[in-house]
Order: structure tokens, then C-alpha cells, then sequence
């Protein structure tokens, strides 16, 4: 099932914005028009041995500690996950990872991380459709229940951050 059809067989209303192909917030930021919904950072991580997923999401002016982060799961070391891992895992390419990915997840080996500061802060989020040439806007209540439709309870939490430069 694509994403287009599971929204719209779970009534989850949306607004899309198609654009040019954006690998990094900064592209993002700059190709994407702008939209009354946060811009989110998508982390897909693993640890050391592969054998734990996350999938972080902060805003996207956040830079993440990874060491911090790791330390706060208990962990020696998170690395972002290979390509394949994150095809595998979430049905995506670099590039376009998106919350609305663990729609792929269906052994549900991804935990959701979401920042404390962007789910509360936030009343919608801009997020890929599993590739990167559209921005979907969804309000927060429907991806809270896109998430529970998906098995996927969110972690909410205050994720470490080097601090700006």
C-alpha cells in the first residue's frame, strides 16, 4: 500500500506541496515553499551492532548529540543506519526519511523519538511522503493517530543538541 492510499483509507486529511528533489534541510528550507506547519530534522538511527532503530525527529535548526543521545538510551554508540537499513526498515531512500515511514515498519523494529520542544511547540508538521519531491502538511493530532494506526507509540522527549553556532 502507498502512503496516499493509507491516508486516505484512514480518513487522515493533508495538504501537498510537490517541488524539486531536496536532500538536506537546508535545501529544504530554501526549495519548499512556506508552509504554517514545523520543519523537521529525520534521524534513522541504529546502535552499535544494528541491532536497536530509531527514528528521531527534531526541528530542523536542531543539531543533535549523538554521544548525548546515546548515553541517555543507555547505549555505547548510535550511528546513522546504512541505506539499506533504511530501506529495509522504512521503505526510503536517503534523503527522504519521513515519520510517515514507519508505515513500513510493520515488525515494528523502529522506536519514534519526537524533541519535547517541536511536539509541543508544533500544530502541524511538514513531512515526506517517502520521497523527497513533496511535503506532505499534517496536523499533529492525525500523525499522533497515524502513528497509533502504525503500532508506533512516540517517545517524547528532550533530545540533546550541540549548541547553535
Amino acid at each position: 500500500m502507498d502512503i496516499y492510499q493509507f491516508l486516505s483509507n484512514h480518513s487522515i486529511p493533508f495538504e501537498r506541496y510537490d517541488h524539486p528533489p531536496v536532500f538536506t534541510c537546508e535545501e529544504a528550507n530554501r526549495l519548499v515553499p512556506s508552509l504554517a506547519a514545523a520543519k523537521t530534522k529525520n534521524l534513522f538511527l541504529c546502535d552499535g551492532k544494528g541491532r536497536r532503530h530509531f527514528l528521531v525527529v527534531v526541528g530542523f535548526e536542531k543539531r543533535v548529540d549523538l554521544k548525548a543521545l546515546s548515553l541517555l538510551f543507555g547505549l555505547n554508540k548510535l550511528r546513522f543506519a546504512s541505506p539499506k537499513r533504511l530501506m529495509r526498515c522504512l521503505g526510503v531512500d536517503p534523503g527522504a526519511v519521513s515519520i510517515l515511514g514507519v508505515m513500513k515498519d510493520l515488525n515494528r523494529e523502529v522506536a519514534v523519538i519526537f524533541d519535547k520542544d517541536l511536539w509541543r511547540g508544533a500544530k502541524a508538521f511538514q513531512c515526506h511522503p517517502l520521497v523527497n519531491t513533496s511535503t506532505l502538511l499534517i496536523s499533529k493530532d492525525q500523525i499522533s493517530r497515524f502513528l497509533t494506526l502504525t503500532g508506533h507509540e512516540p517517545r517524547i522527549m528532550d533530545v540533546p543538541h550541540h549548541p547553535a553556532k
